[in-house]
């Protein structure tokens, strides 16, 4: 799907879905144009390269996935990939969305596989008030960049709300079910770093470097954009930290929970040592002792120690030692 943005002093903010006004929207220099697409087909992949003439290698990296930020200086215009986030299914994990933009003097296209929150609210932002596209579109990238990074907060706190959960776990209910969370956590910290580091970079350049298509006083909110990344990638790494703090914690639970059952054992142990004994003295082979006539008495002894068998092991079960 392909939605056209137009906005000018004359006719103000204009939108519409026919791709044939985009040549002449083009040649006019009073326009600004962005172009959204979202989950295009492959015909509506040919505008990139018809009517943009964007640079194939950016085309290319741009239709197929790539698992790494990145931005690239045409002069002209800048081509830049990016990661937006959403929740996951399960509290604490999250998936990346990848936005890809090019950004000229006077456009912006957008490109995503994907539904993105921070697109779509740019988009009701200039319905409602068409200030964000009346400042540049270096300006109206900013705006989503900024709803981009400020999706992350609320994964984070999720990721704090999982860390007390396990933490609480740890202490008192430490099961294989914790240490299968702990590794997720770490996972997920992990791959939030990795998402995060490369993109701070790019904001970072977004901020300083001299770019034709960026104005100077635009760069000063890439700047804050870039601020706010920082934030976010120092909390991805005091995840790590925080990670395997518990997954040493919950070793040691576990070890000390050991320790406590060996003890027991222990316990048990010498009280069975006095009947191996009794045991023992009656498989002596003397020919008068009590009991050995006795024609119950093979069947009741081996009763008696299916009962401790039995005993124990339920003994055990309840104390969660097996």
């Amino acid at each position: 799907m392909i939605e056209i943005f137009t906005f000018s002093k004359e006719n103000g903010l204009q939108r519409t879905t026919d791709v044939g006004t985009l040549p002449g929207l083009l040649k006019e220099e009073t326009e600004s144009i962005w172009v959204d697409l979202e989950t295009p087909t492959e015909e509506e992949n040919q505008i990139l390269s018809a009517i943009f003439n964007f640079h194939p290698l950016a085309i290319e990296d741009c239709i197929a996935e790539s698992h790494l930020p990145k931005l690239d200086d045409f002069g002209d215009y800048l081509f830049l990939v990016l990661h937006g986030a959403r929740r996951g299914e399960v509290s604490g994990t999250f998936k990346t969305v990848e936005l890809n933009f090019f950004l000229g003097k006077r456009y912006l296209v957008t490109y995503h596989q994907q539904l993105s929150r921070s697109i779509n609210r740019t988009k009701e932002r200039c319905l409602k008030n068409s200030l964000a596209m009346s400042r540049g579109m270096d300006f109206l990238l900013y705006e989503i960049l900024d709803g981009t990074v400020d999706n992350y907060f609320p994964i984070l706190d999720d990721f704090d709300e999982v860390v007390n959960e396990l933490e609480y776990e740890v202490i008192h209910n430490p099961s294989k079910e914790t240490l299968n969370r702990i590794f997720s956590l770490k996972r997920d910290g992990m791959a939030l770093r990795r998402v995060t580091g490369p993109q701070r970079e790019i904001l970072n350049r977004l901020s300083r470097d001299p770019f034709a298509v960026i104005n100077k006083r635009t760069a000063i909110y890439f700047r804050d954009v870039y601020d706010h990344l920082v934030r976010i990638s120092e909390l991805a790494d005091s995840y790590k930290d925080l990670t395997t703090g518990l997954l040493e914690a919950y070793l040691s639970v576990v070890s000390n929970r050991l320790n406590e059952i060996m003890k027991v054992l222990t316990v048990f142990t010498a009280v069975m040592m006095p009947l191996t004994v009794i045991t023992g003295l009656y498989g002596m082979n003397f020919k008068y002792m009590p009991e050995l006539d006795w024609p119950y008495g093979y069947h009741v002894t081996l009763g008696i120690m299916a009962v401790v068998i039995v005993v124990m092991l339920g003994f055990f079960r309840k104390k969660k030692w097996i």
